[in-house]
C-alpha cells in the first residue's frame, strides 16, 4: 500500500515525524505502552490520533486509531477490528489494529490489563487471532468467559479517507461504523455450557492493571 504522506495526513511536521519513527508494529506497541490510560473522567471520548498525541492518553479504540495511522505512514493498510463480549454481561468491546507479516495476522492493542495485549503475527485469519483472546477474557468477579464475536476488519482509508486523523471532535462515526460491520460468533451456541470459568490463579493474573485511576498521568 502507498505510504501516507504528511500532506495527505494533515498532521504537523512534528506529529508526523513522531509517528513516522514507529516503523514496526513492535515500535508502535512500545509507544502506545508509554501513553497513560484514558479513564474518560470528563465523559466518553473517541479521540483522534492528533488528540491522543496532544493529551498522551488513550483507551483501546483511541490507541487502535493511532496505531492504524502509524501503520499507514509505514505503508501498511490502516485496519482495525472489534472484539465484542456477550451483551448484558457488564463488559465492554475491545478494538485492536491489525497488521500482517509473512501472510499472518498480528494485533496492536492499547489496554490497561495484563491480558488482551499485543499479538505476534502468527495467526492465519482474523478469526484465529480473535480466538487467542478468548481464554483471557473473563469477568473479574465470577471468572466467566464472555468473548462472543469479532468483526470483519475495517479499512479506515477506504471508509473514511484521512479526516479522522486530525479531527477535533470525537470520532463516534468510526465507532458506529465498526459496530455496523459484520460480526462473527466464536463459540457454537451449544458449546457455551462447556466453557470453564477462570480459576483462582487466572483471576489473580487478570487483576493486574498497568495504570491506576489515581495515577498523576491519568
Amino acid at each position: 500500500m502507498k505510504r501516507l504522506t504528511r500532506e495527505e495526513s494533515g498532521l504537523t511536521r512534528e506529529e508526523y515525524t513522531m509517528l513516522a519513527r514507529l516503523t514496526t508494529p513492535t515500535k508502535i506497541q512500545g509507544f502506545l505502552d508509554t501513553l497513560a490510560f484514558n479513564w474518560e473522567k470528563g465523559g466518553d471520548t473517541h479521540r483522534s490520533p492528533r488528540s491522543v498525541l496532544a493529551t498522551r492518553r488513550a483507551h483501546c479504540i483511541e490507541g487502535a486509531l493511532l496505531a492504524a495511522t502509524a501503520l499507514w505512514i509505514a505503508g501498511e493498510p490502516p485496519l482495525i477490528m472489534n472484539l465484542s463480549p456477550q451483551a448484558g454481561r457488564g463488559d465492554f468491546d475491545h478494538v485492536v489494529a491489525l497488521f500482517k507479516r509473512g501472510g499472518r495476522y498480528g494485533a496492536i492493542s492499547k489496554t490497561n490489563h495484563a491480558v488482551l495485549r499485543f499479538r505476534d503475527p502468527v495467526y492465519r485469519t482474523p478469526r484465529e487471532l480473535a480466538l487467542s483472546y478468548f481464554h483471557e477474557w473473563f469477568l473479574p468477579k465470577t471468572g466467566e468467559k464472555v468473548l462472543e464475536c469479532y468483526s470483519k476488519p475495517l479499512d479506515l482509508c477506504k471508509r473514511f479517507g484521512t479526516a479522522w486523523i486530525t479531527a477535533e471532535n470525537d470520532l463516534w462515526e468510526v465507532a458506529d461504523a465498526l459496530d455496523a460491520t459484520p460480526h462473527y460468533d466464536l463459540v457454537p451456541k451449544g458449546n457455551w455450557r462447556f466453557v470453564r470459568n477462570a480459576d483462582a490463579m487466572e483471576l489473580a493474573a487478570g487483576s493486574v492493571a498497568e495504570w491506576k485511576k489515581h495515577h498523576p498521568g491519568t
